[in-house]
């Protein structure tokens, strides 16, 4: 009898080989419309059993995913949603990955499309795992999309993108989807003329009535002029982090490649606690094909707590509800000192909690939470969870004789080196890149376009985030900042939440802003307050007409507080070009 082809294959190859598996072979039907979970699930198990690498490729076209087949998971994750925001953390994850190793998952240039809120990849306890030539989005988003096309006295009339569909009750328009119904929320305005966004009050909530006034045209009536002007499109989502794009939780050595992620529900990309992560030519967008304006709830990229070595390159993202990239670990509040060696501390912010943020052997800072001065150190012997709030600490030698109640701890063992690096950052209306960690980080040739807030924050707090930590080495160069933040938000902000700064105990250093272009419209092009070793040196600053033959003084680019040996030198000046020139 013939041979099962599969099974011979799985007994000629040896481990250092890549076994391949088709998802086709295990019943997915691309461009059918049938649901692709279960044939997903198969070839996963068959990859699992398998010993040496092994990659499951996919025929081109789409294949669907429907959440009646996710795997239900409790994740706790990161900077997500409350108890009260959230009381069942439970996420419905569409591709679940567990325990795997050197595992691809090839898409060769794939659609996955899913449908309903879904956690649409989950990397679990994994080494070595690359997703790799594969596009997601949702078939109905749920960021709600409108365009303006006429605007009254007293009204203004809509027209719903086809992909956001709403019911009119009550006089109330309701945005609607599988399994979620909305009106409240925050609402974000983009205008394609200046390919800008920006967060306005929400036009839906505020009106006293809506009816349809013909084919997927709403009018919205107000008791006041509205603000929105036609042609702008408004966006709009419920605000409820209730579950994330994907999530690479405890897991190793992970590449993204080649990877379209068009729409994401919740915080993004999510890596928590997790090893040297690669993130190559990921475009975080909306395909251009549906032409959708959204392409993320909130972040794109958020890691936190992780470690090794991240890269970030050649990427863009373009249609955000919030930051780019965010790079952090978290504080935990010191509640109690027990005895010599222990102590109870506490996640302190309602969307973040309930993870495992210690391990036997990591090594702690301790800081005070008013001025993030360091007050000691230790090593953790064992950490046991007292509730998803609190957790019990014994370190392996005294605790440090100044740290005590109201204090904070941070985990510096999850701290990773950073390179982002050739990436271009979009339509966002907070910041591109946030970054606090105390290993070497590199942002470089990166382009930043109209973002309302910095480009680039370097923050770190103790009071209301709770995200750590302290920089030592970052290198902000060769970059170009078009028409980002103003006086508030100068495109590189160094601002460490603190009472009042001290100059004899800066909280960041060794930040080096050398050789980047800034084309601004008013205000400095650095703020930075708390740190030492600072310079900004070699940028060239392009500015509106006359104002760049203006004699310009240092603070006039880099406005200053408690940087005691800062250097700000041998930066040039042009005028700013033409926008219909460049």
């Amino acid at each position: 009898m013939q041979d099962n082809v599969q099974d011979r294959e799985r007994r000629d190859v040896r481990p250092s080989e890549t076994a391949v598996l088709r998802l086709t072979d295990f019943g997915a039907e691309p461009d059918s419309g049938r649901d692709a979970l279960p044939a997903m699930r198969r070839a996963i198990e068959a990859a699992s059993k398998l010993q040496g690498p092994v990659r499951v490729e996919c025929e081109p076209g789409r294949y669907d995913f429907y959440r009646e087949h996710a795997s239900n998971v409790l994740y706790r994750v990161t900077n997500t949603a409350s108890e009260e925001e959230n009381p069942d953390p439970t996420k419905a994850v569409g591709i679940l990955l567990q325990g795997l190793k050197e595992f691809t998952l090839d898409g060769r240039g794939a659609l996955f499309a899913f449908h309903g809120k879904l956690t649409m990849l989950a990397i679990d306890g994994c080494d070595g795992v690359e997703i790799r030539n594969v596009k997601f989005d949702y078939e109905w988003p749920t960021v709600a999309e409108m365009t303006v096309v006429r605007v009254g006295s007293d009204y203004m009339d809509v027209r719903p993108h086809p992909s956001s569909r709403y019911e009119i009750a009550d006089g109330k328009l309701y945005w609607i989807g599988p399994g979620w119904r909305f009106r409240e929320g925050p609402m974000q305005a983009y205008d394609p003329e200046t390919n800008r966004t920006w967060r306005i009050e929400n036009a839906v909530e505020r009106a006293e009535h809506a009816e349809e006034i013909g084919p997927s045209l709403v009018r919205l009536r107000f008791g006041f002029a509205p603000e929105p002007t036609v042609g702008l499109v408004l966006q709009a989502r419920d605000g409820i982090r209730d579950q994330v794009g994907a999530f690479i939780l405890q897991s190793r050595n992970v590449t993204f490649a080649d990877v379209g992620l068009h729409f994401m529900h919740g915080l993004g990309v999510v890596g928590q606690f997790s090893e040297n992560l690669v993130f190559d030519a990921v475009t975080i967008a909306p395909r251009p094909e549906t032409g959708r304006t959204v392409a993320g709830f909130a972040d794109g990229i958020h890691l936190s707590g992780c470690r090794g070595h991240v890269r970030i390159s050649g990427c863009r993202f373009e249609g955000l509800h919030d930051d780019g990239v965010n790079v952090h670990g978290t504080y935990l509040r010191v509640m109690e000192r027990i005895g010599p060696r222990r102590l109870r501390v506490r996640f302190m912010h309602p969307q973040t909690y309930g993870f495992d943020a210690f391990f036997p052997g990591d090594e702690l800072e301790f800081v005070r939470s008013a001025t993030l001065e360091a007050c000691g150190t230790g090593t953790v012997e064992r950490a046991e969870r007292l509730s998803p709030r609190e957790i019990l600490l014994t370190l392996r030698e005294d605790l440090p004789e100044g740290a005590g109640e109201g204090d904070a701890v941070e985990n510096v063992t999850w701290t990773p080196a950073v390179e982002i690096c050739g990436n271009t950052f979009a339509r966002i209306p907070t910041r591109g890149i946030l970054a606090t960690t105390r290993r070497r980080t590199v942002i470089e040739n990166n382009r930043f376009e109209g973002l309302i807030m910095s480009a680039i924050l370097v923050s770190g707090e103790a009071a209301s985030w709770y995200e750590s930590g302290r920089v030592t080495e970052l290198i902000v160069r060769g970059n170009r900042f078009a028409d980002c933040g103003g006086a508030e938000f100068p495109p590189v902000l160094i601002a460490p939440e603190i009472e009042e700064p001290d100059e004899a105990h800066p909280v960041h250093g060794g930040i080096a802003i050398e050789d980047n272009v800034f084309e601004l419209r008013g205000g400095p092009a650095t703020g930075a307050t708390s740190v030492r070793s600072l310079r900004f040196r070699n940028n060239v600053i392009r500015l509106p007409g006359s104002e760049a033959a203006r004699i310009r003084k240092p603070e006039d680019d880099a406005r200053l507080t408690a940087c005691p040996d800062a250097i700000v030198d041998d930066n040039r000046y042009a005028e700013m070009e033409d926008p219909q020139t460049r």
